[in-house]
């Protein structure tokens, strides 16, 4: 159901669009190796009680979740760093390995997205991993390839980033249903409300396309409910097989949105197919996105009413990388006093991606919808 006016649609669209800025965007933590396969992603920020920035994500190395670790080390490492001088610089203060993210018998295979959560308790870590030892349902055994795993989302809790290394990592969500058997990349975003929201990336045993699972931890409340495995599936056209939530960041109460505090905008990767396409030599060449080499999009959400989710980017993706693969994804974004510090991977001419930020003033941000 449509809820925005065309004046509306298009003030959000040109926001979005200066919030990822492809051309004004600078690398502030590169892959491992400048070479198609390698990546630091999944990355965000958030704001520590310290006043200091914190960035998450994780070192990816050259590899194919179709054949396993044998070709590739693939998701190696998730790290922590920080900033003291507002996005200007990042040291790494923490890092974990896949062992130090295995749970109990589950040994990880490689690790995915991440997220931290600050509250007054002190820090919440959210982080997915592909893991050993969990198996396909019954009948669907053969469907497990050797040396791959399956994927669920983890959670840790300390009173410091810097105590995380030592806290105990739990599982949080997983599923046993074919039609969405892998859970990853938390996003979680916290109401105005108090309630917290947990998106989460879906894939079907197969792995033949991508959607969008929710679940929600009631203000006051120590747990999350039941998940929402179709919070949010794939579009119709440009993103047909992959719909995957990254980012919500509350739209400046200004212009048309003066007066709705819970309007977001959502940020999506989403994909045409999730292997490569050959293009025909006579159609139009653009990219088409697919698995590792996603496209950007967006919508405008109302996190008051989980069923509200409409689509800005109907016919073709908002964010391409101008070099490279045209992969821009996994964009975060940081509503901080000051302004919006966003983060994406965007793909280089070497076909590597690194995790580049944007700023945007929140004057600007407000100016944009007047």
């Amino acid at each position: 159901m449509e809820t925005l006016d065309q004046s509306a649609r298009k003030k959000l669209l040109e926001l979005a669009q200066v919030l990822v800025d492809q051309r004004a965007a600078r690398i502030i933590v590169p892959p491992n190796e400048n070479r198609e396969g390698f990546w630091f992603g999944g990355g965000n920020l958030s704001a520590g009680p310290d006043g200091s920035l914190y960035l998450i994500g994780r070192y990816r190395n050259a590899g194919d979740s179709r054949t396993g670790l044998g070709a590739g080390s693939r998701g190696l490492e998730l790290a922590i760093f920080r900033s003291t001088d507002g996005a200007k610089s990042f040291h790494k203060i923490l890092s974990f390995s896949k062992g130090d993210l295995n749970v109990r018998d589950r040994e990880v295979v490689s690790i995915e997205g991440a997220k931290l959560l600050f509250g007054e308790s002190g820090v919440e870590l959210f982080v997915s991993t592909e893991k050993s030892g969990i198996g396909y349902p019954e009948g669907l055994e053969a469907f497990l390839k050797p040396g791959t795993g399956v994927w669920t989302i983890d959670h840790a809790q300390a009173s410091s980033v810097e105590e995380l290394k030592h806290a105990q990592v739990s599982t949080l969500v997983e599923s046993a249903d074919p039609r969405w058997l892998h859970v990853k990349d938390p996003v979680v975003f916290r109401t105005m409300h108090g309630d917290t929201l947990l998106y989460f990336c879906t894939h079907p045993f197969n792995w033949s396309s991508s959607n969008t699972g929710m679940a929600v931890r009631p203000a006051g409340s120590d747990s999350f409910l039941a998940p929402d495995y179709q919070r949010f599936d794939r579009g119709y056209t440009w993103d047909v097989a992959a719909t995957r939530v990254t980012a919500l960041c509350p739209v400046p109460q200004s212009g048309p949105f003066a007066g709705h505090p819970d309007a977001a905008l959502l940020f999506y990767d989403g994909a045409e197919s999730l292997r490569k396409l050959e293009e025909h030599r006579s159609a139009v060449s653009r990219p088409r996105g697919y698995s590792c080499e996603e496209l950007g999009g967006a919508a405008f959400a109302d996190p008051a009413d989980t069923g509200s989710i409409e689509r800005l980017s109907l016919t073709l993706p908002l964010f391409v990388s101008p070099a490279g693969t045209g992969c821009s994804r996994y964009v975060d974004v940081l509503a901080a006093e000051e302004g919006y510090y966003v983060t994406w991977q965007q793909s280089q001419a070497d076909l590597s991606q690194p995790l580049v930020l944007n700023f945007l003033s929140r004057e600007r941000a407000e100016s944009l919808l007047l």
